[in-house]
């Protein structure tokens, strides 16, 4: 079977000499340009275009630096321990690619987010690209693929978690058949709380065994 052309562009992406060649450089120059920069063109075409990105009026493509690790909270005066004072590990409860498509959002209102991808990470910040759609264009109201954006249901659905991003972090993405889900994590642990009841040993017996009868 002849290999896809996307599938070159995505082992050249993956290769070691890649990496440490051409986008370490890039990175240089990257580092110093503003957080949020509209580009002419994606830099991984085939991650685009797997998300609908077409080489049309109308989309738009934007990379976003986020700054990596946690965050920190003013030390209290008094009250609590050191252990206790919460001051250290703070991490964001959104990924970094679900924030970097909310800066593009923010950033140009007028646009509707389509999705994002990881381009390069270093120490202190990590690279996406966003993929968006401007959907009052008539470039991208004559083509059928894309009729979804006129319905007012799908306006701003990157802030409702509505984009990949979004439903990873709100823990939608498909798991491993059932036992991956929730409503059988919650099943399963009160099957094991009935069976913990019928154990001689366990506190529920304990507290039955020497209940007055009546009372």
């Amino acid at each position: 079977m002849v290999s896809s052309f996307y599938s070159f562009i995505e082992n050249t992406w993956q290769g070691e000499s890649w990496q440490k060649d051409v986008v370490k450089k890039r990175l240089i120059e990257w580092r110093r340009q503003p957080s949020i920069l509209r580009i002419d063109h994606p830099t991984r075409l085939n991650r685009a275009r797997s998300l609908g990105y077409k080489a049309k009026q109308g989309f738009v493509a934007v990379r976003v630096k986020v700054r990596r690790g946690g965050s920190n909270k003013i030390r209290p005066n008094s009250g609590r321990r050191p252990k206790r004072m919460g001051v250290y590990g703070y991490s964001p409860s959104k990924g970094y690619r679900w924030i970097a498509e909310e800066k593009v959002a923010r950033k140009y209102p007028n646009l509707e987010i389509l999705g994002s991808y990881l381009v390069a990470k270093d120490a202190l910040y990590k690279y996406y690209e966003v993929i968006a759609v401007d959907p009052d264009h008539p470039v991208i109201k004559a083509d059928p693929n894309l009729s979804w954006l006129q319905n007012p249901a799908n306006r701003g659905r990157v802030f409702r978690g509505l984009t990949s991003a979004g439903k990873k972090a709100r823990g939608l993405r498909k798991t491993r058949g059932i036992r991956g889900t929730v409503n059988y994590k919650w099943k399963r642990k009160q099957e094991e709380r009935e069976e913990r009841k019928g154990h001689e040993g366990s506190k529920f017996n304990r507290i039955q065994r020497y209940k007055i009868p009546g009372k």
